[in-house]
């Protein structure tokens, strides 16, 4: 009886160290362990041996089981490393090796959709006189919310929009977030630059927010213009209104685009407005059909806000936008997924890309 036990564990041992491939291995598990297989044939027959060989009979199938399940095991993790090894052994690129006239027709690589799109708005806007104005990821509490007048009951500020970090030493509860909003450095430009002051301010931004068309990670661009409330060089409604109207014109590339403003309401500007553009709902063409889709928000910077970052509201006012760079991406190019423009996919990139030596200019807006 001792004697198929010992050819079963030698026929095994034999066969798993000529296995080639993970293929050959499985074959030899299933065909050992398997339902059908020979050590499992051994057990199931153990039910008819006779009582006294039952005991020492049923402790050498087990022991013969331990060792077989440890040695195929061993032996596919070792499979599976030679595998690795070998493809990455054929995959291995020579870096150093100059490019050939097929990789550079091939592989050529692009702008991503977002970089070109926040190069035109860059361009639009510092047509305009705009420059650009940059600040960290993380901030604190206050530039985020409370210097823009927002109260601490507003949903924005709750745990299930915003991603709170540990405080540091010394701080209290709640001090710093991942922005919300790049709000947060026109309030450090504010604090830290004289007006006048004409900045746009484009950066990653960050929301607890997923699905088709929001991402915990995304793009906006905010725009901050501040003057004297009244005299020459003064800020008035009408030029937030002429701002926006250009670059939207300018960006979608239609010098007839419908645009209309709507009554709304944010805590940092008084009076708020929604601006919507022209477009067909059945269609999706931008600047045709009878229906109206909302862009971006915007409004005259708040009295609090600008008594909150060191301006007189008598001697100051000025008006403020913000919209987001992904959504804008979308419109003009038809994209319909949100989530497209973080997978890394290559055919989409070289779908949607730009070509790297071929920089946005104002000329192209118009």
């Amino acid at each position: 009886m001792a004697d198929d036990l010992d050819t079963l564990r030698q026929d095994t041992l034999e066969a798993l160290a000529a296995a080639a491939d993970h293929r050959d291995w499985d074959a030899i598990r299933v065909g050992t362990l398997g339902k059908s297989g020979r050590l499992t044939a051994l057990l199931k027959e153990l039910g008819r041996a006779a009582p006294e060989q039952r005991r020492s009979r049923g402790a050498a199938l087990n022991l013969l089981r331990d060792e077989l399940g440890a040695a195929i095991e061993a032996r596919g993790r070792a499979l599976e490393s030679a595998a690795l090894e070998a493809r990455l052994r054929a995959e291995r690129v020579d870096v150093t090796l100059p490019p050939t006239p097929e990789s550079l027709s091939i592989l050529s690589g692009s702008l991503h959709p977002l970089t070109r799109t926040t190069w035109e708005m860059t361009a639009i806007f510092g047509a305009m006189g705009f420059g650009v104005a940059d600040g960290p990821d993380i901030e604190t509490d206050w530039h985020n919310f409370s210097a823009l007048n927002t109260p601490a009951h507003h949903p924005a500020r709750t745990d299930h929009d915003t991603f709170y970090l540990p405080s540091l030493a010394g701080e209290g509860p709640a001090s710093r977030v991942l922005r919300t909003q790049t709000s947060g450095v026109q309030v450090r430009t504010m604090l830290s630059a004289p007006p006048p002051i004409r900045i746009i301010v484009p950066g990653r931004t960050y929301r607890a927010d997923h699905d088709a068309t929001h991402s915990p990670m995304f793009h906006q661009c905010e725009g901050l213009a501040i003057g004297p409330a009244s005299g020459e060089g003064s800020i008035t409604l009408g030029h937030l209104k002429g701002t926006v109207v250009e670059f939207l014109r300018a960006f979608f590339e239609l010098p007839s685009l419908p645009i209309r403003f709507r009554a709304s309401y944010f805590p940092f500007t008084e009076p708020s407005m929604e601006v919507d553009i022209g477009w067909s709902r059945r269609t999706g063409e931008i600047g045709a059909g009878g229906d109206w889709l909302e862009v971006l928000g915007s409004g005259m910077v708040h009295p609090r806000v600008l008594a909150n970052c060191g301006l007189d509201p008598r001697r100051w006012q000025g008006f403020a936008f913000g919209m987001g760079i992904e959504r804008l991406t979308m419109l003009k190019h038809g994209i319909p997924d949100l989530r497209a423009f973080y997978d890394g996919d290559l055919r989409w990139l070289r779908h949607y890309g730009h070509g790297a030596l071929s920089p946005a200019s104002l000329h192209e807006g118009f």
